[in-house]
């Protein structure tokens, strides 16, 4: 028994004109909830995250919490690149499903993804 599934997208080689489009990180958030079942508690944020003249050349980041948990998402345009997650307490979750519509969203050429299971202890009755 789990808690939750914990999936971890790393894309590679996308489109940099679809990293760096706020309508299109926001319109991920609004349908990948729809395509997984899953219910939206509120509407997606979507802010641009300025270069931190470090690591990060600045993009687009967004989240959407969902009643199952949260998907967010960080584009970086430059390095055409975005790492996502989706978390959900709903077991089962289709990653290939997932993994594919962030290929074909951003047209990736490379994806690396892992699957976390999360709270594996979590309690089978309520403890009071």
């Amino acid at each position: 028994m789990q808690f939750g599934e914990h999936i971890t997208i790393d894309g590679y080689g996308g489109d940099p004109e679809l990293l760096n489009n706020k309508e299109t990180v926001f319109f991920v958030l609004s349908d990948l909830p729809k395509k997984l079942g899953m219910k939206m508690l509120s509407e997606p944020m979507v802010i641009l995250a300025p270069d931190n003249e470090i690591n990060d050349p600045g993009g687009w980041s967004g989240f959407v919490i969902i009643a199952e948990s949260h998907i967010s998402l960080h584009t970086f345009p430059k390095r055409r690149f975005i790492s996502a997650d989706v978390y959900s307490c709903k077991n089962g979750m289709d990653t290939q499903k997932i993994v594919d519509y962030f290929t074909e969203t951003f047209r990736l050429s490379d994806v690396e993804t892992n699957c976390i299971k999360r709270g594996t202890k979590y309690p089978a009755e309520n403890i009071i």
